[in-house]
């Protein structure tokens, strides 16, 4: 299997801002660091926040998807050890499924696929075509320039989950004002805990209300398909795993998407030559953009030969689907935009047990709005130079300002 399994990679520090990009890229540190390999050691701020003297950095694309697809040999249970595989899941991760392993796991996401079946996507496609429609209105009755990010963007990522969990109308402008509140890492931690505090407490009348009266949304199917069987508690989980996986992956890949399109215009046409080549835009997209780098991390839970390298029980792998994706094993040239490439796998919605459930939904969901923005601003344009977007301080890329004109 290669070199020694004794023979460990060289420690290396982790480099400053190692998860901001150059445009649309990596960030160059990160096209050093893969000189050390597919799987190498890292010491610094991601292994002090897990306890940890070292974690491993997975960059290549086989390793990453063996990684992401191996749920006998690691766990994503937060601060799991090996000597307490029969912990219970921590209260405050309760029904997040991400966090699960089977049985548990299994259990939930079981409950969770009737509610992104094609059916259930092409029942939503009216409401999220009216809901772009109206942010187009906005844009254009304002025009004829915009923050593409804060005006467009976000508002659909939001907008598209409140319809999803059955988020009443009058209740959206409130809730989509905490959620953001929420989620931006750049205020301090006694604000974010006041706002995440009253966020939970919205949520737990939210679900008393689905449990007396359910809706049409996800919450009220999930409360009236398997009412004991699954609590409370459960229900805030996923709906808050919903939130953390999709609004600003979302809301990212919208805004990240009109910025590389803009780069690549050679790819704008394809989005009306047929829906078959309208999804594979999309697909390459998510390939080359991977708004979430990193998964959660995984920890092993035995001893495991990975590229001839031995990953110890108890030892963390942090998992990078953005390095992963450009890599020259996926697919040739991956650092430009080709959506004519061949198919290939890619591990841009993860791989293994904890593929995103609402991939299907997501990749609809950009395809709409992608051919409405265009639709609408044929002309559309960056107002500044590609290397002055701003990105945010979030749990995953985003862009933070995307000033367009058309």
């Amino acid at each position: 299997m290669g070199q020694d399994i004794g023979q460990l990679a060289p420690l290396l520090r982790e480099p400053p801002n190692f998860k901001l990009r150059t445009n649309c890229d990596p960030h160059e540190d990160n096209f050093e660091l893969r000189a050390h390999g597919p799987l190498f050691r890292i010491v610094g701020e991601a292994s002090a926040q897990l306890g940890r003297d070292y974690v491993w950095q997975a960059f290549g694309y086989e390793v990453v998807r063996r990684i992401l697809g191996d749920h006998e040999n690691f766990t994503t249970r937060p601060r799991f050890t090996h000597a307490e595989s029969g912990a219970r899941i921590e209260p405050q991760f309760v029904g997040q499924i991400s966090t699960y392993d089977p049985p548990e796991h299994t259990r939930l996401r079981k409950m969770l696929t009737p509610e992104f079946t094609v059916r259930r996507i092409r029942q939503m496609e009216p409401a999220i075509q009216d809901l772009i429609g109206d942010r187009l209105d906005m844009m254009e009755a304002a025009g004829p320039s915009a923050d593409l990010q804060r005006e467009f963007a976000d508002p659909i990522g939001a907008g598209v989950l409140c319809e999803l969990l059955g988020i009443p109308r009058d209740d959206r402008r409130e809730f989509v004002r905490r959620l953001r509140r929420n989620v931006d890492l750049s205020r301090g931690l006694k604000a974010r805990a006041a706002d995440s505090a009253a966020f939970n407490r919205y949520l737990d009348n939210l679900i008393t209300r689905q449990r007396k009266d359910p809706g049409e949304g996800l919450l009220g199917m999930l409360a009236q398909a398997h009412g004991d069987n699954i609590t409370d508690e459960e229900l805030k989980g996923l709906c808050m795993a919903l939130i953390l996986g999709g609004v600003e992956t979302v809301a990212g890949m919208i805004g990240f998407g009109v910025v590389a399109l803009l780069d690549n215009p050679d790819q704008i046409p394809l989005f009306f030559a047929g829906r078959e080549k309208a999804d594979r835009v999309v697909t390459e997209l998510v390939r080359y953009l991977s708004p979430v780098q990193g998964p959660n991390p995984r920890l092993a839970i035995k001893d495991v030969v990975i590229d001839g390298q031995l990953i110890k029980a108890g030892d963390y792998v942090l998992c990078s689907i953005l390095m992963a994706n450009r890599d020259d094993a996926l697919t040739p040239n991956p650092d430009i935009v080709d959506a004519d490439r061949e198919p290939v796998s890619d591990v841009g919605f993860g791989h293994g047990i904890h593929y995103c459930v609402g991939a299907a939904l997501a990749r609809a969901m950009l395809r709409i709005t992608y051919q409405a923005l265009w639709r609408r601003f044929p002309g559309l344009r960056l107002a500044v130079p590609i290397g002055e977007v701003k990105y945010r301080n979030a749990f995953v890329d985003c862009p933070d300002q995307v000033p367009v004109t058309w």
